[in-house]
């Protein structure tokens, strides 16, 4: 599978994929599917791509107008590979890549508020639920109409109970559910 921008400024760039097969790569149908939920409150949003992996989700965003992203991943490859794709679509200067445990980064003091947390990580471990857990235990991440969006196999699906967020949506696009939470008013 070619991965690619699929719009904006950085429309038709090739990104690079990270070596092996800790990553699962976004296809083209979810990212087109996401951003088209999300239209135009892309412009100006800051976003962390949580399990980052290739970066493409994030890319995509900064290609659609966003004007920050934090990447982060806890290995070394993606972390390479994130760096590669984001200078290759020039944008070094809107993005802060870091290398850390998504986990221990989301249980740290907020030191910025995103409009987007985009969770996908590794399938089958639960760990998209620790990480909205977490979100939820320090909502501060989240701005005050600011989205958690989990990237998640269907089967790997619950109804979760959380105190500051809630879901508010669900898509489903083969193989990939997307659940979308928002603060509780």
């Amino acid at each position: 599978m070619t991965l690619r921008v699929i719009a904006g400024k950085a429309k038709g760039r090739k990104l690079k994929s990270v070596p092996g097969d800790t990553t699962r790569p976004v296809t083209d149908r979810v990212k087109e599917a996401l951003f088209n939920i999300l239209a135009g409150d892309v412009i100006n949003s800051h976003w962390w791509d949580l399990f980052a992996g290739t970066g493409a989700i994030g890319i995509e965003a900064l290609s659609r107008g966003a004007s920050f992203v934090r990447f982060t991943d806890s290995n070394r490859a993606p972390i390479e590979t994130i760096k590669f794709n984001v200078a290759q679509c020039r944008f070094l200067e809107q993005s802060e890549i870091r290398r850390g445990d998504a986990f221990t980064l989301l249980s740290g003091q907020p030191d910025a508020q995103f409009a987007y947390i985009y969770i996908a990580p590794p399938q089958y471990q639960e760990m998209w639920i620790k990480a909205l857990e977490l979100v939820d235990e320090n909502i501060n991440w989240l701005s005050e109409d600011g989205w958690a969006i989990a990237q998640i196999d269907p089967k790997e699906y619950k109804s979760l109970s959380l105190e500051n967020l809630e879901e508010f949506e669900q898509r489903k696009y083969g193989s990939t559910l997307l659940v979308f939470f928002e603060r509780k008013n």
